[in-house]
């Protein structure tokens, strides 16, 4: 009697494991289990450094993926820093506008994150760095995942290749607010685009005084539906 004890622990282990790991499948959205299993987009380019919450680091990381010539430190007068931390979410979509872009906003899900890193579109987002007795909002660049192993990768800070849980990374995003949005050109629909949030990005756009740019826009979702 005394071998059949382990192997019925064994059993009972091997049983849990593959429940825990059901679970665990179960609990990734129909909309994540159909995206690719892994991405990285590696043309994005990564500026390390750890001032003003990483935010000019990572607004030169997309306006360079975009075809801008700058660098994070060519950004700090305009994002009125030192001094305009609070105000960096605002300033950030003003300046992305000023260099014609669109500010197309996200919803907070990881599915609408996730779906537009396997388009090609990496995500500006905050998150909150840290712990919770001690944390502090931090800008970061979505630039990847792995549906495998539950993982997303962004770039900030003094790191390229940040990794984090799915659980942990949206805990950490929506305790900063839950705050993502796509940079694009006024010809670059995002996936699975919002008619009437690409059209008020396009009026947002006008309104900072790139009416040809809106316009485009504008003409672009007309040319895509």
């Amino acid at each position: 009697m005394l071998p059949v004890i382990p192997s019925f622990r064994s059993l009972v282990f091997a049983t849990a494991c593959l429940a825990a790991l059901a679970g665990c499948a179960g609990s990734v959205s129909p909309q994540i289990q159909r995206l690719p299993e892994r991405v990285e987009l590696n043309s994005v380019p990564f500026y390390r450094g750890d001032m003003y919450q990483g935010a000019p680091q990572s607004l030169a990381a997309v306006l360079t993926a975009q075809g801008t010539v700058i660098t994070p430190g060519l950004l700090e007068k305009p994002l009125h820093l030192p001094g305009g931390e609070a105000g960096l979410q605002q300033n950030m979509q003003t300046l992305a506008r000023e260099y014609g872009l669109v500010v197309y906003p996200l919803d907070s899900e990881l599915s609408a994150l996730l779906e537009q890193v396997a388009a090609g579109n990496p995500v500006l987002l905050r998150y909150t760095e840290g712990t919770a007795l001690w944390g502090g909002p931090r800008y970061g660049i979505l630039a990847g995942y792995n549906r495998e192993k539950r993982t997303v990768l962004l770039r900030s800070g003094m790191n390229r290749r940040l990794l984090m849980s799915f659980s942990g990374f949206e805990s950490a995003f929506k305790d900063a607010g839950g705050w993502a949005v796509l940079l694009q050109r006024p010809t670059q629909l995002p996936v699975n685009v919002n008619p009437q949030r690409w059209l008020k990005a396009a009026d947002e756009l006008a309104g900072a005084g790139q009416e040809q740019a809106a316009a485009r826009a504008t003409k672009a979702l007309g040319a895509g539906h």
